[in-house]
Order: C-alpha cells, then structure tokens, then sequence
C-alpha cells in the first residue's frame, strides 16, 4: 500500500512539473518587439498586439485612422459620449473608459489586460507600469508631434498600420504644401488676424503662440491676435476689445451658441469680426479639429477658406470631409453630414 501510494505520489510530482514546464515553455513562445515612445523610451511589447487601453481622448482617433480600433478595450469617457466617433464606429460605446471622474481605476484597467497602455498623461504612465502593464507615451503640441504620435501609435498596433500612417502623413503635407503655394502669389499687406477661443464655456480663453492653433492659423495664411505663449489664456474683455481680430474661430464645446451670445454683446459687436459677420464655429468630428485632431489636415483647408476666400474659391470643404472620412476612416459620409461636421453639429437624430 505503501508502494502504490509512493508510486502516485511521484506521478503526481512528474505530472505538475510536466504542466509547470510547458507552462514555462508556452511563456517563453511570446515573442515581443521594441517601439519608441514620444518620450524617448524604449518599450518592449508583444509582437502581435491584440488589446489596447488608450488613456488620451485625442489618440483614439488616430488608433481609429490607423485601422486599429478593433484592438480597443479601453477608451475614455469623452469618446464614449462622442456623438461622431459612435457613428463611425458604433463599438466605441461598449468599450470600457476605466475612469472614476478624471481619475485612472488602475484595478479595472488590471482587469481588461492589455497588451499596450496608450498614454499622454505622466502620472498615468507611472501608474500604468508600477501596475506591470506596457505603457507607452504619446502626444504632441506641433504638427511635428502629430506626426511622430501618428507613427508611434502604427507601430504600437503593427500589421498595415504603419503604411496607413505614411499614407496620412503624406496626404497632410499634401494640404500643407497646397496651402502654401495658393498663398505664394497673393500680396498681403498685411495678414488677416485671427482670435481663437477655446470653448464656448468661456468666451475669455483664448490660444496663444507655440500651440498648435498658433501653427494651423500660420500655416493657413494668417496671424494670432495673441502673442502670449501657451493654450487656454485667460485674457480681459479690454485686452480682446484692443486685439480686435479680424476673424474669430469658438471651437470646443457650445461653439454655435456662443457664436449667437457673442453677436448679441454690445461690446464683442464693436469687433471687426462681428461687425462683417467673420466669426464661426470650429468643425468637429471624431473629434474637434481644432486642438490635438488628426483631422488637423482638414483643419488648416478650412481655416485657408476662412481666412481667404477668394484664394480657396474653388476648395468644396464638404467633399473634401467626404473623401478624408472615406480614405483614412473608412466610413461613407453623406454630403449633409459633412456639412453637420463643418457646422459643428452633432448627427442628426
């Protein structure tokens, strides 16, 4: 008897140091690659990624562009709410956005396991990888930085992302390029000045110089009023009053209704830009186009329009939304949507 259960007992061993060992092996199989973040650091991933948390509003989009919005497993409430990114992409509201407010749940991110944690936020990342889990950095302030987040974020999620990426890239050089040989020829005497507001929640914050609304308005033919450094300033009604801009962009959120507030002001209808009727609500789609969007190459078409109409004449922005949500979102936008995107309306219901 006491045989026997030697016997099971030592088969028992072999057998849980059998399963211990493929185990091992199995781990082993996992083939992993580098990618280099926006900070510079080099960060070990899994070959195949197939389940990605982005943490950053703005960059779902991209993973969105770049094909890989089937990797989602977290989101962001921002995204999740929406209402263009949910028709695009419908799934998005399934997705989970593992947020108690603005706070990062670290214990329900552990639960969705991710291959790669997306990030902009440092905090975040710190979190992120004391939990054990790949977290990679990505934002930008610049159309430089678009473009390095818009490669990082191909490499993160591989397969034919990185050719999508390319394809981006070059098609927003495209605009840019078009853009600067229209205005090549034009004599100005002196550039249209440009006001942009960040929101309709607060009709005093404005953008200022070394921002990448500083750089669209630039690259559009035009100037910023503002020659303060940084986003979301806080100016004075009399510092605006003294600015007088010739064209003033609200983006963000309650853009058309700030629009009408601000032409019902007696003080803002002393402005030029009110007073020729110049003021307009940035265009928002899968997300504003404004401010951290890869849709910044529709962006800086529009704003040209804007800025200089007679130059950009023949520039029909409706099918050029069209194309842009075809190409590089794979999604068939009708003509009156695109002028809902370019209104800065939600979808119809």
């Amino acid at each position: 008897m006491k045989k026997f259960k030697k016997a099971y007992l030592l088969s028992l061993l072999l057998l849980i140091l059998t399963l211990v060992s493929c185990q091992n092996k199995q781990e082993a199989k996992v083939e992993t690659r580098e990618v280099t973040d926006q900070a510079g650091t080099k960060v070990e991933i899994p070959k195949n990624v197939e389940k990605i948390a982005d943490l950053w509003h703005a960059n779902n989009q991209v993973v969105l562009l770049l094909g890989g919005a089937d990797k989602l497993v977290a989101t962001t409430n921002p995204i999740k709410k929406n209402p263009w990114f949910a028709k695009v992409y419908p799934r998005i509201k399934d997705v989970a956005a593992p947020f108690n407010g603005k706070d990062l749940q670290v214990e329900e991110l552990m639960k969705l396991n991710p291959d790669v944690v997306l990030t902009s936020n440092d905090a975040e990342l710190k979190a992120v990888k004391d939990a054990g889990l790949k977290g990679v950095k990505v934002t930008f302030k610049d159309f430089n930085g678009l473009r390095e987040t818009i490669k990082i974020t191909a490499d993160v999620i591989g397969g034919e992302a990185p050719k999508k990426a390319e394809e981006y890239i070059k098609y927003l050089d495209e605009n840019i390029n078009y853009i600067s040989e229209k205005m090549k020829n034009v004599k100005q005497d002196k550039k249209v000045k440009v006001l942009h507001i960040v929101s309709g929640e607060n009709l005093l914050k404005v953008d200022g110089t070394k921002t990448i609304i500083n750089e669209w308005i630039e690259l559009a033919g035009a100037e910023n009023v503002v020659k303060k450094e940084g986003n979301q300033l806080e100016l004075t009604m009399e510092e605006i009053v003294k600015l007088d801009p010739d064209v003033i962009i609200i983006g963000s959120n309650n853009a058309n209704e700030a629009v009408k507030k601000l032409k019902e002001d007696k003080v803002w209808a002393t402005l030029k830009a009110v007073k020729s009727g110049k003021v307009y609500a940035n265009p928002m789609g899968t997300f504003p186009w404004d401010r951290y969007s890869a849709e910044e190459a529709l962006q800086i078409l529009w704003a040209a329009q804007k800025f200089n109409p007679e130059v950009f004449k023949d520039l029909n922005m409706v099918e050029k939304t069209r194309d842009f949500y075809k190409r590089f979102l794979s999604y068939d936008l009708s003509e009156e949507d695109a002028k809902r995107i370019l209104n800065a309306e939600n979808p119809a219901k």
